[in-house]
């Protein structure tokens, strides 16, 4: 099927001469054909080609630019194509141009003439834009899943861990006491922006662009709406040029990817710090760790690690679409072929590696003990010692400048705020009482931060009740 004399690049199947072939007296040197080819990367829409050509048959039957049956024999022939691919029974012929030329010539072999009048009032312009649309529409979903099972798997985590005490970071330095059950919330709290992100960018590709031909519409009676609806879009987009030149989406989608990704890259960081012996606050299962061909006594992170590593292919393929985009005059430019590469790419990588963190996070254990014992250095309760100091009606800075007071006096006498005794206190400030000292035990510290979305067990349980509920409003939606 298919066959090409491949020392010329002639084509030896009318069925399969190129869809452009007819302004041609010479077939395409074998080595254009190669190089122009995209039927490798695009093969993976080719159910949503199927489904937009049986949407486009209908339409035209029931216009009457086709007959019902021509269109029932179209039907029959696209389904028949649909049901063998998924099977096995047909297999990809990557001789083909694309996915588009495959299916088109396939299905003429297989019912004949009748196949030559499905590609009436279309362009492949419009053609593939149809495609990407439905098979974002289709994909991206599957993606938003693993999302929700990773804010899931983190809310579940937790809820285990609301009184786990540890040391929060500002500029790497030891800053105030938090949580692990708060920390977690905050990687789920980004993963929800991810989860919006895909939904607002969904929105976008709502309307359906075929029937905008090439470029400038059709000269024959097409019902554009009808094939909306029956494709499932709110409607027909509103500018034939803008239908066929748009890749807005591929951008948008790509850069929800990116964005992604890039809190992946910023979780695993943090699994990498925390793996080591100097954090020592974390434990990755063996099943999601490795060794070294050198040193027996290594458990590497290199999980998380390649997810850190893959955040510059995703970032890759945004900069790929903004700079193919940059410069391209309307309307549809060869350049747009070279957009599915770097969208699928980056979706395939993503998508991934939101699964793996998934299994990697999940199955780790976490040392809260030494996660406590690190908030003994670095005073980090120095920010409630000038809390203490407002509530006794100290000016903020004021109060500010005696907990500095404090910290250095603390440095000098080589010892914890804590163990600094009330005299040294009160040569700080006459305010200070002896009940200084509950006021600034670590567990008091993160009690005290009640606000909403705060540290303290009762604020944070509130934001694993409201992930639970996002996790699970979403995946019955």
């Amino acid at each position: 099927m298919y066959t090409k004399k491949m020392e010329h690049g002639t084509i030896t199947s009318d069925n399969h001469a190129a869809l452009w072939s007819g302004r041609f007296k010479e077939g395409p040197d074998a080595a254009a054909v190669a190089f122009e080819t995209s039927i490798f990367v695009d093969e993976r829409m080719a159910e949503d080609d199927i489904r937009g050509s049986l949407a486009h048959a209908a339409m035209l039957a029931e216009t009457k630019i086709i007959t019902q049956a021509e269109f029932k024999k179209i039907k029959s022939g696209l389904v028949s194509i649909q049901k063998d691919l998924k099977s096995g029974a047909l297999k990809i012929d990557y001789s083909a141009e694309d996915i588009h030329s495959f299916i088109e010539a396939t299905l003429t072999d297989r019912i004949g003439e009748a196949g030559k009048k499905l590609h009436t009032g279309r362009s492949r312009n419009d053609q593939i834009a149809l495609d990407e649309r439905l098979y974002l529409r289709r994909e991206i979903p599957s993606l938003q899943k693993e999302i929700l099972s990773l804010i899931g798997s983190l809310a579940a985590i937790a809820e285990k861990h609301t009184s786990s005490i540890m040391p929060g970071f500002t500029h790497m330095q030891h800053a105030q006491p938090v949580t692990l059950a708060e920390h977690l919330c905050a990687w789920a709290w980004e993963l929800s922006r991810d989860y919006e992100r895909l939904d607002d960018a969904l929105g976008r590709i709502a309307l359906c662009p075929l029937g905008s031909g090439a470029l400038a519409g059709s000269g024959l009676p097409l019902d554009r709406e009808m094939v909306a609806k029956d494709l499932g879009f709110s409607g027909a987009t509103q500018n034939s040029m803008d239908s066929v030149a748009d890749r807005d989406y591929c951008i948008e989608f790509s850069s929800a990817f990116s964005i992604l990704q890039m809190h992946l890259s910023r979780f695993s960081e943090e699994i990498v710090l925390w793996a080591t012996s100097e954090f020592d606050f974390i434990s990755l299962s063996e099943k999601w760790s490795t060794g070294s061909s050198i040193m027996p006594q290594k458990k590497n992170p290199d999980f998380a690690e390649l997810i850190r590593g893959r955040t510059g292919k995703v970032y890759g393929a945004l900069f790929n679409l903004l700079t193919m985009m940059k410069g391209l005059p309307l309307s549809y430019d060869r350049d747009l072929q070279e957009d599915k590469e770097p969208l699928f790419a980056a979706f395939d990588t993503v998508k991934s590696c939101v699964a793996i963190f998934n299994y990697m996070i999940s199955s780790a254990k976490f040392n809260t003990k030494k996660m406590r014992e690190s908030c003994s250095g670095g005073f980090l309760n120095a920010t409630d010692l000038a809390d203490y100091l407002v509530k006794k009606g100290v000016p903020f800075r004021t109060a500010h400048g005696i907990s500095a007071k404090a910290v250095r006096l603390a440095i000098e006498k080589n010892v914890r705020l804590e163990d600094l005794s009330l005299e040294d206190f009160k040569q700080c400030s006459p305010k200070i009482q002896d009940d200084i000292y509950d006021a600034i035990k670590i567990e008091a510290c993160v009690e005290a931060r009640k606000t909403s979305g705060g540290a303290a067990e009762e604020s944070t349980k509130k934001q694993i009740a409201a992930l639970k509920k996002f996790a699970a409003k979403n995946r019955s939606a």
